[in-house]
């Protein structure tokens, strides 16, 4: 698969899940912790599985928004997209991820919304990445 490349960045992670995530360009500057359900201490800063929730949930609103678009279908600024993110151990061995995103687009009746889902879940970028890899649930609140 080759992409046409439009926009790239570059962060760079020391001490692990115990350290600091930076963006070297100095926009993203992240104390990392880990979970106490993780075998952490938790505490201030943030995790893997936050970060990746976080794009993840921007990103298919993104992508919500231009299939949308393409349809002339206006998504409400009420919008929303949540993602909870999982991780646990493999029963392959390993550790894995799942995704849940619950969907809210208010006023937009649910036969076109679940359409509209859908595609973006085809365009999104972050679907594309974890197809086929991790479970990814869809809900329409």
């Amino acid at each position: 698969m080759s992409v046409d490349v439009k926009y790239s960045t570059e962060a760079t992670a020391t001490g692990g899940r115990d350290g600091r995530s930076r963006t070297t360009d100095g926009a993203l500057d992240v104390k990392l912790s880990t979970p106490k359900e993780l075998g952490g201490a938790g505490g201030a800063g943030n995790n893997p599985e936050q970060l990746f929730a976080a794009g993840y949930a921007a990103c298919f609103l993104g992508a919500l928004k231009f299939v949308a678009a393409q349809e002339k279908v206006r998504v409400p600024e009420d919008a929303t997209v949540s993602a909870r993110v999982g991780i646990g151990p493999r029963v392959a061995g390993g550790f894995g991820i799942t995704a849940d995103l619950t969907i809210s687009l208010p006023g937009i009746e649910r036969a076109k919304a679940e359409a509209l889902v859908q595609k973006a879940h085809q365009v999104c970028p972050y679907s594309n990445a974890t197809r086929n890899n991790v479970d990814v649930g869809l809900t329409i609140a």
